[in-house]
Parts: structure tokens; C-alpha cells; sequence
């Protein structure tokens, strides 16, 4: 069966993290977690509200990590998953975290990244010359990292998907699901 990773931590928006691995198990593949150590996770869940300039947050959902991004062989998977929240913020500065993503950017592999994930391949120094969404606050990161920032709710860039947010999740996830029947199809059982 073929496995995909997604990388998180503490602080990972919950809604990002669970659609897409709930989705990815109902078409068959096998979702590792992974995480800078083996723990109960503690997701948050963001949310717009009237008068507030910025998003809430209250806690979400706790979730164990499968793996620790040191154990992490990434030639065991097919894609990555990248959710945002506050995560990336810090996972980011985790050299194995950094390698995991440099093998599925420069091994051309299935990427969907998400919100604040894709500071992940800022750090990594990936996103030179691609086209990327992510949370609208960090247009001036992707520009920074030397990549093109659309406002869009699902952006193909060869193997990279991205969005905004949670509310692009239909837009971000079906196209995924596309390059995923490409790249590494999984026949549904």
C-alpha cells in the first residue's frame, strides 16, 4: 500500500491536518504522521471572527505522531503533506524536517502544502522561481523565498499543490487527488 507523510507539530491547524489524512486513508493509502518527536500532538482550530483583524485560536484535537522526523526514511513515501497553523513556525527550524522536504521538492514527488506550511520550503530554500499560495499574511515570506504569491484557493505547480486555508480545502485536496492518480495511484478497494 502506498504511503503518504504529513509533517506537523504542536499548534498545526486541526481541520488541516485531519481532512487530508482521513481523505488519503479513504482512497486507500497508508498516512504516517510525523512530527519532530513521537507524542500526543495538540492541534488548534483558527477561525475568522467578526471585529478581529486577524484569526482566533482555540484548541483543537490532539493526535499522536506516528514518527519522528529523525526516523523518517522519505524514499518510503510517495507524497507530503504540509499542513499549516503554527507549526511551521517552528518545525521549520528542525534540520531533518528541512531534509524530508528537500527529497520530495527535489525528487519532483506529490507536495501538498497548506496555510503557514509552506514556510517549510521557504526554510528549506526550495521555493525559488515556483508559484505557491499560502496564508494571504505571508505573501511577503513567499516573495522572499524568491516565489510568485497567488491569492488562489488551490494552486498546480508541477508536482506542488497549495492553498490558503482550511477553506480551500475542496479546491486543494481535489487537485491533489488528480496528481496523486498520476504520480502514485492507489486503486480504491
Amino acid at each position: 500500500m502506498p504511503k503518504i507523510l504529513i509533517m506537523t507539530g504542536d499548534g498545526a491547524e486541526s481541520l488541516e491536518v485531519m481532512y487530508p489524512y482521513q481523505r488519503l486513508i479513504e482512497e486507500g493509502y497508508e498516512v504516517d504522521i510525523a512530527a519532530p518527536t513521537v507524542k500526543r500532538l495538540r492541534f488548534v482550530v483558527h477561525d475568522f471572527e467578526e471585529d478581529f483583524d486577524t484569526y482566533t485560536e482555540k484548541p483543537g484535537y490532539t493526535w499522536p505522531a506516528d514518527v519522528a522526523f529523525a526516523d523518517v526514511d522519505p524514499s518510503d513515501y510517495v507524497a507530503l503533506v504540509i499542513p499549516g497553523g503554527r507549526a511551521p513556525e517552528y518545525i521549520r527550524n528542525d534540520p531533518d524536517c528541512l531534509r524530508i522536504v528537500r527529497h520530495f521538492y527535489l525528487d519532483r514527488l506529490p507536495v501538498a502544502q497548506l496555510c503557514h506550511g509552506p514556510l517549510i520550503p521557504a526554510a528549506a530554500g526550495v521555493l525559488e522561481g515556483r508559484r505557491t499560495a499560502a496564508y494571504p499574511a505571508l505573501e511577503p515570506d513567499m516573495m522572499l523565498a524568491g516565489a510568485e504569491f497567488a491569492d488562489e484557493a488551490a494552486v498546480v505547480d508541477g508536482h506542488v499543490i497549495s492553498g490558503r486555508s482550511w477553506n480551500d480545502h475542496p479546491a486543494w485536496m481535489h487537485e491533489f487527488m488528480h496528481l496523486l492518480q498520476q504520480k502514485a495511484p492507489q486503486p480504491v478497494r
